[in-house]
């Protein structure tokens, strides 16, 4: 067990705060298939980045953001199954107001939607891919995260689950920690990850002082 301060905690959203790993791989593993790509590669691919990240590399040659419309429109839609991370939606409640934060690749209509059906709320300080030129692995969603909130991203803890975004929060100058939610514990370990908990349950917080106390239970 781990205790740190911190001044923030800044989550990702899918595989972290909301289980929506069925989801996504319905809905690219039919994107792949009407395109003739091995679905297993598409779904792996995607997680972790923008969508339109994923379209771009798979084809490069296409109307790329008129495909990310409608991979968009497909996940919108698709919301069965769509359930919060154990532990998430007590851990959000328990932080006060101001010191979490939401930062992912999704945009923000699809963020919306999943987050509210996961029972996550749904914030001001609330970054997606609609607010970023640049997606995870860059650091600029969570240094824009970090922003929001008014604190510098090294003081700052961020809670990932894909080795995408474990770079882009120790790209910011924060600490991570990792969920092998989407991804083996030995990936998350090579991106970077500071500690690597089962879920949002091995995590808990409290306001003290200026900060926040972080107990980190990777046993758990």
């Amino acid at each position: 067990m781990a205790t740190i301060w911190c001044s923030a905690l800044l989550f990702d959203m899918d595989g972290v705060l909301v289980d929506s790993t069925h989801a996504v791989a319905r809905v690219w593993q039919k994107w792949a298939i009407q395109r003739g790509f091995d679905p297993e590669k598409v779904v792996q691919a995607a997680h972790g980045r923008p969508s339109v990240v994923t379209v771009r590399e798979f084809l490069p040659d296409a109307d790329a953001e008129a495909e990310n419309l409608e991979v968009e429109r497909q996940e919108i839609e698709d919301l069965d199954g769509i359930v919060p991370i154990q532990g998430a939606v007590e851990l959000v409640k328990s932080l006060p107001p101001g010191r979490w934060t939401v930062a992912t690749s999704a945009t923000r209509p699809l963020a919306e939607v999943r987050l509210r059906a996961a029972g996550i709320p749904v914030l001001d300080t609330l970054i997606t891919s609609n607010d970023i030129k640049h997606g995870k692995p860059d650091p600029e969603p969570y240094l824009k995260a970090a922003a929001r909130l008014g604190f510098p991203a090294s003081e700052c803890i961020v809670v990932e689950d894909a080795p995408a975004g474990i770079r882009a929060g120790k790209s910011a100058g924060a600490r991570v920690i990792a969920l092998p939610t989407t991804s083996p514990r030995e990936e998350l370990e090579r991106a970077g990850a500071d500690w690597v908990v089962p879920d949002c349950a091995a995590i808990a917080a409290r306001l003290d002082g200026n900060g926040l106390v972080v107990t980190v239970n990777s046993a758990k």
